[in-house]
């Protein structure tokens, strides 16, 4: 049984909660933090959310002093201010009421009440709060029950849900991200009004939406809170790609996997080994073109020939309408979908060198995350299958090592420059000559191939001898 907490011991509530009293207000820690004292939950970022039935940048400001800190964050338009002290970021509000207009989550603001306050909370779990003032320091107030739905695993919101969508529907994905964090239920009441006004969800910024789906990605689970998404209709607001993927069609009997469910169970399997986000929407992605590819004939039956080459494609417009970062990270995940069935294809052939080295120089560094998206994919019924191939790309793994020791492909450099070409070979460069730089071009390709085939060794002496053959074979003359 869930009980009420004891009084609160960290000692930056008394300062706050004397400062609270020194300008005669009421002051309470609110939302987040009361939630995960309650639920015993750690997390690496430590937040405070200060609420006070006066002025939240005064007492901001008062708090500051006494922490002695020179800087704090004033955002004067929504009577707010943060300060940092040591691992702790600080929110100063003042009790508010709020409301909205139809076209907009951003609300009308007037000062309010606590009462008010905890009434414009999203949920009942998040509108608990503890008193700060000396008088009454540590006492639990929870007008909304929220206590019980944490005890019950629900989540519900303090008023209509309705109302409370309606008026901002991020709240909508919130709730779902909430519900798959902390393994929480919906409320039955909460669903339908979330599902009767997913088409609420347009009027938000899309990178509010993928901030909320990020934090359900980087869940212990995220296929519960995708499932949720897909069930209300909101995950085909914002990605219709990945709904695309649900479904069986079958032709003379014939059928082919549920790629939608496939998709979460790869994720699923990726999230018990790995917290890498990137990682994780590589899981989400490596085979979100099966939908386009997708052919059927008599013969083979179901085929998705070349979807990991136009999916690698799909990562680009997809990255840049979630408003997700155009960088290395999106290139990252455009590699593993680009190559997440070559280990696979090894596994079930005869792996030679000269297949491991291409897969070593075209995988570098990221060789160890495409072998665990790869294991992750095995996702047959058939468990004797499974063992096959998971034991298949165990082998393919103990090659990828055994060449590297070897050939030193992964974090491959090419032993021969294009300035030792020029010095080495009568190659003239510049704008003057633009065949110089293609045949500096085509020297480098036959010495990287030399190398990826094993015909030389990956080292300075067998690429400058090669070099000079190569020169030779295209007509220019060593110096």
């Amino acid at each position: 049984m869930i009980t009420k907490p004891e009084i609160v011991k960290h000692t930056l509530f008394k300062i706050i909660g004397k400062c609270g009293d020194s300008l005669n207000v009421e002051t309470f820690v609110v939302g987040g933090w009361v939630r995960d004292y309650i639920l015993n939950r750690h997390t690496k970022e430590i937040e405070f959310d200060i609420v006070c039935d006066g002025d939240g940048i005064l007492l901001a400001k008062k708090v500051a002093e006494k922490l002695k800190l020179k800087n704090i964050a004033i955002y004067k338009n929504f009577g707010t201010a943060a300060i940092s002290y040591k691992n702790i970021k600080i929110e100063f509000n003042g009790a508010r009421k709020e409301s909205y207009t139809k076209n907009s989550r951003n609300p009308t603001v007037e000062k309010g009440s606590i009462e008010d306050d905890q009434k414009r909370r999203d949920f009942t779990i998040n509108a608990m709060s503890v008193k700060l003032n000396q008088k009454g320091f540590g006492e639990f107030i929870d007008p909304f029950n929220g206590i019980n739905d944490i005890e019950k695993k629900i989540i519900r919101t303090p008023l209509d849900p309705v109302k409370t969508y309606d008026d901002d529907p991020l709240r909508m994905i919130r709730a779902i991200r909430f519900a798959s964090i902390l393994d929480f239920e919906i409320e039955e009441k909460s669903l339908k009004a979330i599902k009767k006004l997913s088409g609420r969800l347009k009027i938000i910024q899309q990178e509010r939406i993928t901030d909320e789906l990020n934090k359900i990605i980087l869940s212990k689970k995220p296929s519960f809170g995708i499932n949720l998404l897909s069930e209300t209709g909101l995950l085909n607001l914002f990605f219709p790609e990945f709904e695309q993927l649900r479904g069986i069609e079958v032709i003379n009997g014939i059928s082919h996997k549920d790629n939608f469910y496939h998709t979460l169970q790869v994720l699923d399997n990726i999230c018990k080994t790995d917290s890498n986000i990137w990682l994780r929407w590589a899981a989400i992605l490596h085979d979100i073109a099966k939908p386009r590819t997708k052919r059927f004939n008599k013969k083979n039956g179901w085929t998705f020939h070349g979807h990991e080459h136009l999916g690698s494609k799909m990562v680009l417009s997809i990255f840049k309408k979630l408003k997700l970062p155009m960088n290395e990270n999106m290139r990252y995940v455009q590699k593993l979908v680009l190559l997440h069935l070559r280990p696979i294809g090894l596994s079930k052939e005869k792996v030679t060198d000269s297949a491991i080295r291409r897969l070593l120089f075209d995988a570098q560094d990221d060789i160890d995350d495409l072998l665990q998206l790869c294991h992750a994919d095995i996702t047959s019924k058939n468990e004797k299958k499974v063992i096959k191939y998971q034991n298949n790309l165990k082998i393919v793994a103990e090659k990828l090592q055994e060449i590297e020791e070897i050939d030193k492909i992964r974090n491959w450099r090419h032993p021969i420059n294009g300035q030792i070409i020029i010095e080495k070979i009568n190659i003239k460069g510049g704008k003057s000559n633009p065949k110089g730089g293609k045949n500096i071009g085509i020297i480098k390709e036959k010495i990287k191939e030399a190398i990826l085939d094993g015909k030389i060794k990956n080292n300075y002496k067998d690429a400058e001898k090669l070099m000079y053959e190569v020169a030779k074979e295209i007509g220019l003359n060593p110096r």
